[in-house]
């Protein structure tokens, strides 16, 4: 496996993002990944090695600026709060998935976005946006979207995690969620962890102190494994992905 850290520019502003390359010679399924909010830390960097690992070309987009990973909650809480406008969100997932759909060693025609906690917003509202994805994955992903009839521009499916006792994401948004995949008649699932709350999928989550935010090993193996039977379906499973 090889990794490359990758700048690139969007609005006069540099991003960084983490590549990791599966072993063997010729094109690959590309997954983009949309990392939590506090940056493009080491868990994000570990997600994209097993991918690699399992063949496919990983791309941890960066939407914090310069690779950054946020100090704190409260320096979190503010950069998410410049991200709110669903088009400057769109640009920048734009951006990171042009990055990975170039590259020589991805096919571009198979190609998925998977994104954890604010990570999921992005790669929701890339495929909102009618990017070119077979799939979008969303674990404990923020579910709300300004624009709920773009969903109708959604091309790929759409799988979304959710932890039943998710504080953060509730039910009232779960619901409006599944109402937009409804009237947009996207091909949609919608699975939900009993005993989890938000960042469930990362096992980093009880280090932040925040009894909303815990992980949960049972719920991070299941997404997990719904997450590679969907690309099974859409970009081919890790014994197929050349």
């Amino acid at each position: 496996m090889r990794t490359e850290a990758i700048p690139y520019d969007v609005r006069g502003v540099t991003y960084v993002g983490y590549l990791a390359l599966p072993e063997g010679d010729g094109t690959h399924a590309g997954v983009l990944i949309g990392h939590e909010g506090t940056g493009l830390g080491p868990q994000v960097k570990e997600r994209a090695h097993q991918l690699a690992q399992l063949g496919y070309v990983a791309f941890a987009a960066d939407y914090v600026g310069g690779g950054e990973v946020l100090p704190d909650l409260a320096s979190m809480s503010a950069k998410l709060g410049t991200l709110r406008d669903p088009d400057v969100l769109r640009e920048l997932a734009r951006a990171g998935l042009a990055v990975l759909a170039k590259r020589p060693e991805v096919d571009p025609t198979r190609v998925a976005a998977i994104g954890y906690c604010f990570g999921g917003a992005f790669v929701l509202e890339l495929a909102r946006d009618g990017a070119d994805v077979a799939c979008t994955v969303g674990f404990h992903a923020s579910l709300k979207t300004r624009n709920p009839d773009d969903a109708s521009n959604i091309k790929g499916k759409v799988l979304v995690c959710t932890g039943a006792d998710d504080p953060i994401v509730t039910a009232e948004e779960r619901a409006a969620f599944e109402q937009e995949m409804r009237a947009a008649r996207v091909d949609w699932r919608h699975e939900i962890y009993g005993n989890a709350v938000h960042g469930f999928a990362n096992p980093l989550a009880d280090s932040l102190g925040n009894p909303a935010v815990k992980y949960h090993e049972p719920s991070h193996r299941r997404s997990w494994r719904s997450m590679l039977a969907l690309f099974e379906e859409t970009i081919g499973g890790p014994s197929a992905v050349r």
